[in-house]
């Protein structure tokens, strides 16, 4: 993983939760992860990731994620086994 998406997972798991964390760099982790994206309606997207199901939201004003939307996608890649202390334990 580059170190562009580990810093972003830290992030992403930090507190206080980061209000200034752009989609595209969600969509760009989520790719190199390798999960499987599907666009449902609106702004409402489907990933699968390492076998487990999630509905995200995109931004529907600007570029970036709101705090509570930060939470939810946190909530999401912990259920997927992603976490910065996970990726830890996988690098040993």
């Amino acid at each position: 993983m580059s170190h562009k998406h580990e810093n972003l997972i830290r992030t992403l798991f930090h507190d206080p939760v980061s209000g200034n964390i752009h989609w595209r760099e969600i969509e760009s982790l989520l790719n190199h992860l390798g999960a499987r994206i599907e666009n449902l309606s609106g702004a409402r997207i489907r990933v699968v990731l390492n076998g487990v199901e999630g509905v995200l939201h995109r931004p529907h004003h600007g570029t970036t994620l709101s705090r509570q939307d930060v939470m939810h996608l946190r909530g999401y890649l912990a259920s997927a086994r992603v976490t910065p202390s996970l990726y830890e334990e996988g690098r040993r």
